[in-house]
C-alpha cells in the first residue's frame, strides 16, 4: 500500500461529509514527493479510516483507544477457541515449529511427579519442554508488544523474553539456599548461576547475532542497519562486560598476591556493583523511551517498510489483550516448573555424565533460555528488519548485563546466599573478546552471511571449550601448582587485552 492510498482512503472517509473529494489527489501527490527522500520520518505509516470516520487498521477492525494499530484484535476478552488458534498459527514458522515439542513439556512433568527415579529423562524432556514454554512467552509479550509504541513495545518485548531467565536464576539461587540450609558447611554451588549469565551474553551476541547476520546474509546480499542502534548497543556491553569483569580482576589479582581468600570483600564489590549496574539500566530505559524516544521511533518504523511480507502479518488474528495476558501466565507457568525440574537434575548431570559447571552455565542453559528471542530475532533479520533484530539482540544483552544480573545479586544478597561476580578466568576473558569481535562486525553499519557464519564458529569453538573445561568443584583441577598456572596465564592474558 503506497502512502498517497493512505491519504486517499483518509480523505474519502470524510469526502462525502466535508465536500472535500477533490483534496485526496492532491495531498496523496505531495505525500508522494515527500516519501521519496528516503528519511525515517517519510516512511511512517499513517492511519486509515472507515466510512464513519473511525481510526481502523489493515484488518478492517476499529481501533481501541490506547491501543497501537497493528496490535488490534477487533475483539473483546477472551474466547477459547480464538485463543488455542491464533496460538498454534499466528506466529512465525520457525516459533511454529517449536510448538510440536509440547508434549516433552507435559512428559516432564509426568515424569517428574510419577517417576522420579529417571532423572536422565527428566532432565532430558525438561530441557526440550522448556523451549516451547519459553516461545509462548516470547509470542504473548510480542503480541502485547504490537499494542504499544514502538520502542516500548521492543523493550516490553524483550523484558518478557528475560523473565525466562530471571526464573531460571532464582530457581538456582535458592537451590544454593537450600544446599546451606542442608549443610551449613558446605559452600554452596553457584558457579553455573555465573556461567550462565555470561553464557546468556555470549549466546545472544555471538550465536544468535551471528545466525541473524547468516540466514539474512543467505537471502539479501548486504543488510544494513542505523548507527543509533549498533553504536548504543556494542558501546553499552562493552561498558557492562568490564563492569562484570572488574570484581573477577579484583579477586585473581589479590589472591595472587596474598594467597588468601576475600570473599567478605569479593561480595561488597558484587553487591556495590549490582546498583550500579542498576542505575546504569535506568539511564538506559530512560535514553531509550523519554529523551531519544523519537530517534527510534522513526528507525523502527521505516525497519517495517523493508518488511516484504509486512501486509500478511497485520492481517493475521490477533490476541486480545486478555488473552494475551492469560497467555503469559500459562507460559510463566510452565517455564518455573521446567526450570525447577532442569535446577534439581543438575547435580545428578554433573556427577555422573561428566558435564561441567561452564559447560551446563554458558552452553546448555542460555541455549534453551533464550530461544524464543533467538527466533524472534532471527526471523525479523530474514525480512530485512535488522534495526529490530539487533534491538532484540543487543537489548537481550543489555538487559542480562544491567538488569538480570544485578537482580540474581541482590537476591542472593536477600537469601543471604554469597552470589559474587567472581567469574572463571576462561568465562571473563572469552566475554570481552566476544564483545570486541561484535563491535567490529557493527562498525561499518552492514552485515554479511560471512560475519554470521564466523560469530558461529567462535561460538562453537567456546562450546568445545567449555565441554572440556576442567569443574575445580567435583574434583578436577584442584592442586595448587595448577591454580597457580591458571592465575600466572589470566594475568599475563589480562595485559594482554
Amino acid at each position: 500500500m503506497t502512502r498517497a492510498s493512505v491519504f486517499r482512503r483518509r480523505d474519502q472517509a470524510y469526502g462525502d461529509k466535508d465536500g472535500v473529494n477533490g483534496g485526496a489527489t492532491s495531498r496523496g501527490n505531495d505525500q508522494e514527493k515527500r516519501s521519496q527522500d528516503g528519511s525515517p520520518a517519510a516512511n511512517k505509516q499513517l492511519p486509515l479510516y472507515n466510512q464513519d470516520g473511525h481510526q481502523v487498521n489493515h484488518a478492517g477492525h476499529k481501533v481501541t483507544p490506547g491501543i497501537q494499530p497493528d496490535g488490534e484484535s477487533g475483539r473483546k476478552w477472551f474466547n477459547p477457541l480464538h485463543f488455542f488458534r491464533i496460538c498454534w498459527t499466528s506466529s512465525c514458522t520457525a516459533s511454529r515449529y517449536t510448538n510440536v515439542l509440547w508434549p516433552f513439556t507435559i512428559a516432564a512433568m509426568v515424569l517428574h511427579f510419577g517417576f522420579r527415579d529417571l532423572e536422565l529423562w527428566i532432565f532430558i524432556t525438561a530441557y526440550i519442554g522448556m523451549v516451547p514454554a519459553a516461545n509462548l512467552v516470547g509470542f504473548a509479550g510480542q503480541e502485547l508488544a504490537r499494542k504499544m509504541p514502538k520502542v516500548a513495545g521492543v523493550m516490553i518485548e524483550t523484558t518478557f523474553g528475560s523473565v525466562v531467565e530471571i526464573i531460571l536464576f532464582t530457581v538456582l539461587i535458592v537451590k544454593a539456599k537450600h544446599q546451606m540450609e542442608a549443610d551449613p558447611n558446605a559452600e554452596p554451588n553457584t558457579a553455573v548461576i555465573r556461567a550462565a549469565i555470561l553464557g546468556s551474553i555470549l549466546a545472544n551476541m555471538l550465536l544468535c547475532l551471528g545466525l541473524c547476520f547468516f540466514v539474512g546474509g543467505i537471502f539479501h546480499p548486504q543488510q544494513v542497519f542505523h548507527e543509533a542502534v549498533s553504536e548504543v548497543g556494542s558501546n553499552l556491553m562493552l561498558v557492562a562486560g568490564m563492569a562484570l569483569v572488574i570484581p573477577t580482576i579484583y579477586y585473581n589479582t589479590l589472591l595472587d598476591r596474598t594467597g588468601e581468600p576475600i570473599s567478605a570483600e569479593s561480595l561488597k564489590i558484587a553487591r556495590a556493583t549490582a546498583i550500579v549496574l542498576l542505575v546504569a539500566f535506568c539511564v538506559y530505559v530512560w535514553f531509550q523511551a523519554r529523551s531519544h524516544h523519537g530517534l527510534y521511533e522513526d528507525i523502527l518504523e521505516a525497519d517495517e517498510e523493508r518488511d516484504h511480507d509486512r501486509h500478511k502479518d497485520l492481517r493475521k488474528p490477533k490476541l486480545t489483550l486478555t488473552e494475551a495476558i492469560l497467555a503469559l501466565i500459562i507460559a510463566l507457568t510452565f517455564v518455573a516448573f521446567m526450570a525447577v525440574f532442569l535446577v534439581e537434575k543438575i547435580e545428578y548431570m554433573i556427577a555422573n555424565h561428566n558435564l561441567s559447571d561452564a559447560f551446563l552455565g554458558l552452553i546448555l542453559i542460555p541455549i534453551v533460555e533464550k530461544a524464543s528471542e533467538h527466533i524472534t530475532a532471527v526471523d525479523e533479520a530474514y525480512d530485512n528488519q535488522m534495526n529490530f533484530a539487533l534491538s532484540h539482540v543487543l537489548g537481550a544483552s543489555i538487559q542480562t548485563a544491567l538488569l538480570n544480573t544485578p537482580i540474581v545479586v541482590l537476591i542472593g544478597w536477600g537469601l543471604h546466599v554469597p552470589m559474587s561476580l567472581d567469574f572463571e578466568i576462561f568465562d571473563a576473558i572469552v566475554l570481552i573478546l566476544a564483545i570486541i569481535v561484535v563491535g567490529n562486525f557493527l562498525r561499518d553499519e552492514k552485515s554479511d552471511y560471512l560475519e554470521g557464519a564466523l560469530c558461529v564458529f567462535v561460538y562453537i569453538l567456546i562450546a568445545i571449550c567449555a565441554f572440556f573445561y576442567p569443574d575445580p568443584q567435583h574434583g578436577q583441577g584442584t592442586s595448587s601448582a595448577h591454580s597457580e598456572a591458571m592465575t600466572e596465564g589470566a594475568a599475563r592474558m589480562l595485559k594482554l587485552i
